[in-house]
């Protein structure tokens, strides 16, 4: 998260999205979630909040950009604000204008950065002087990769999503990233890999990378397992992981548990000149690798 502008009532945060390099499914806990071993990347690719402090107590959400989005209590950032609210005395009312950007049900993350970047506001505006962990700790209680957007922007994450260490692999590099016309809801792509309660299985080491090209031979060791299953139901998706692949990607990947997919390039094509190849029902972006600490606020 990036907060943009900052005002004694009224800040501006760039929440990113995220996208998953690699991507292990372990095995199912006990608790009923399950065991993940993730290389997790932010991206140049932002939804943005402006909160306002309200003149009472009430809590007004707008939404630009996205039609299907609901401002109700199903939303992430009405949900962290509630629990802001319930958390900390000091939460009052505010005013939020939400801009979308980032699909949605696309396994980019956008809803849990968007939740996260509500929680920063809560603790900007109100005082509240909570540090990055304690408030990365709140945000688990809405998500389980919501901890990741208080990260520097790259972290190998494990446990149920929630546990995470910090990385160092190169950024800069771009992306093109294809978004279906069509979402997968994350409970059906876990239901679909029908996994067992197993440790068996070692996760994946990357191994220290000091440039893209050390990065793109690691990753090619890797994958992402929800691909195996969703690739299979979903025959649209080898056909973007080809498009990419022809149009010169190093790397192809689902992101999370998709539908969207993304190619690494070292400079990536113009995406107008891939929109002339692509299927018009296919939402193509840009964005760069980035850690949160480089871009300028």
């Amino acid at each position: 998260m990036i907060i943009r502008e900052r005002t004694a009532s009224a800040i501006m945060i760039d929440a990113a999205a995220k996208v998953n390099l690699f991507l292990e499914v372990l095995h199912r806990r006990r608790d009923g979630f399950h065991e993940i071993n993730s290389l997790f990347q932010a991206i140049s690719l932002f939804d943005s909040l402006e909160v306002t402090h309200a003149s009472n107590s009430d809590f007004a959400l707008e939404i630009v950009g996205n039609e299907r989005l609901e401002a109700d209590e199903t939303n992430l950032v009405t949900r962290a604000h509630r629990l802001m609210r319930d958390r900390y005395d000091a939460v009052g009312g505010l005013s939020v204008k939400l801009t979308k950007r980032i699909p949605m049900a696309a396994g980019l993350g956008g809803g849990s950065a968007d939740a996260s970047a509500m929680i920063l506001a809560c603790n900007e505006l109100f005082g509240l002087n909570r540090d990055r962990a304690e408030l990365a700790q709140v945000a688990a209680e809405i998500g389980s990769d919501c901890p990741f957007f208080f990260s520097d922007g790259q972290a190998i994450v494990s446990g149920r999503g929630d546990h995470m260490k910090p990385a160092s692999v190169p950024v800069g590099y771009e992306l093109v990233l294809i978004t279906p016309g069509f979402g997968v809801s994350t409970a059906e792509a876990y239901a679909d890999l029908r996994m067992g309660l197993t440790s068996s299985r070692d996760p994946f080491s990357l191994a220290y990378c000091r440039t893209l090209e050390e990065l793109v031979e690691a990753l090619q060791m890797s994958g992402n397992d929800f691909e195996r299953t969703l690739f299979e139901k979903y025959p649209e998706l080898i056909e973007i992981r080809d498009f990419l692949t022809d149009h010169g990607a190093q790397v192809v990947r689902l992101s999370g548990s998709g539908p969207t997919m993304f190619g690494v390039f070292e400079r990536a094509p113009e995406l107008e000149r891939l929109r002339r190849f692509s299927r018009k029902d296919w939402s193509l972006c840009s964005a760069q690798s980035i850690l949160f600490g480089t871009m300028k606020t």
